[in-house]
């Protein structure tokens, strides 16, 4: 890419590896650095990284710390969830789908700035640099994209840290050693990968786990909620409606409480590579089983079959980082058009990680007691009329029988 760029927006957390790209942005291009932290509900306080960018020589007016976990999860979270999304059947998709709101800040920042470039700390062996970058793309066509981790000589964590020590660059004393796993997290999720957890025969340390505490150390009495949905999203726990981001966090405390949400898995990149993460998702495991069970009352079986196989084509989109693309888009308009009835309550069950749907309720519930009963009931159901529909339902049988042998 060529070396002229005047003012560059940059994915800035205050740690080792964005603070060593700062600085070396700033001396590699010779230009003018925009920071933008983003507040995901990652657990952290963010407000040092703008004393940190201060510290670095960036203006006032050229640091964004953003606090964005309401549009995070309404926006982001819950219509992925609409979907019961699972990428290759288990994963919850917490860091895949975090990347396409940063890249649309980004973007944003880029336009009020006038800046002409943007750039993340994704390394070049991950998802995230395809998911950063095609969602720069999508949005801003045109706008310049640097990858420092596919330009520079740093390859290692002793390097980074002597080009911080070089470069005068405050390093945290937790930072210098090797980290034993490196962790992403946000309001959603937190992901841990590499270093301890690279043999996936090697069951991952109890330290590693974060956002949970073990299924075994958890209370000897279940929890008992009810979760209220409206149009396919969770609006209340216990009758009490919250915003989406404060529902989100309580059901990560019940979550956290009952030892619900762990999972360790081996799955497949997009790059091309398989890889062993460990992955934490409380509420987003209570949130997925109940809306499941929303559904279960509330949508036609050719629509709840019909969004169970396009699912997995929309897990893979996300995964892969085609937030904004047209498909996906198209995916949306269906998925949120299944989810105009899906209003009512479930009750679930936490008990030492297992999350249990004991009960669900809808003024608009497709379930009849009429017609399920083995007792006499009021529907118009006749029992005469199942051997026509066996029979047609088993001519081709019949036919490739008699016909085939």
């Amino acid at each position: 890419m060529s070396k002229s760029v005047n003012k560059v927006v940059l994915a800035y957390s205050g740690g080792l590896d964005t603070s060593v790209i700062l600085r070396w942005l700033q001396d590699t291009y010779q230009c003018e650095v925009v920071t933008f932290t983003a507040d995901l509900g990652q657990g952290e306080d963010i407000e040092p990284a703008r004393e940190k960018a201060r510290m670095m020589g960036i203006k006032e007016e050229n640091i964004y710390i953003d606090d964005l976990r309401e549009e995070f999860v309404r926006d982001f979270v819950f219509p992925m969830f609409r979907a019961n999304t699972l990428y290759e059947g288990t994963y919850l998709l917490g860091t895949s789908i975090a990347r396409p709101l940063i890249s649309k800040r980004q973007i944003e920042i880029a336009e009020l700035t006038g800046a002409d470039a943007v750039s993340h700390g994704a390394t070049g062996k991950g998802n995230d640099q395809v998911r950063f970058e095609l969602g720069y793309y999508a949005l801003a066509p045109h706008i310049k994209i640097i990858a420092p981790w596919r330009e520079w000589d740093l390859s290692s964590r002793t390097k980074l840290i002597e080009y911080a020590e070089k470069h005068q660059i405050p390093i945290a004393k937790d930072k210098r050693g090797e980290a034993p796993f490196s962790v992403d997290a946000n309001l959603l999720h937190s992901s841990s990968e590499g270093k301890v957890l690279e043999d996936p025969m090697t069951e991952a340390p109890e330290y590693v786990y974060q956002r949970t505490i073990a299924p075994e150390d958890a209370p000897d009495k279940a929890s008992l909620i009810d979760v209220g949905f409206e149009a396919g999203d969770p609006v209340s726990i216990d009758g009490v409606k919250m915003s989406p981001a404060t529902l989100l966090t309580k059901l990560n405390e019940l979550g956290h409480d009952n030892g619900i949400g762990r999972l360790d898995l081996v799955e497949n990149r997009f790059v091309g590579m398989k890889n062993r993460g460990v992955y934490e998702t409380p509420g987003g495991t209570i949130m997925h089983a109940a809306h499941r069970a929303m559904e279960s009352l509330t949508l036609d079986r050719g629509m709840a079959h019909l969004k169970d196989e396009l699912m997995p084509r929309y897990a893979e989109l996300i995964y892969n980082g085609f937030w904004f693309s047209p498909e996906r888009l198209m995916l949306q308009a269906a998925i949120d058009h299944s989810q105009q009835h899906v209003t009512g309550t479930v009750r679930l069950k936490l008990y030492k990680g297992n999350t249990t749907v004991v009960g669900r309720e809808a003024e608009k519930s497709l379930y009849s007691a009429d017609y399920v009963t083995f007792e006499e009931g009021d529907s118009d159901y006749d029992h005469k009329d199942a051997a026509g529909f066996i029979r047609l339902n088993a001519l081709r049988l019949r036919l490739n029988k008699m016909l085939l042998g």
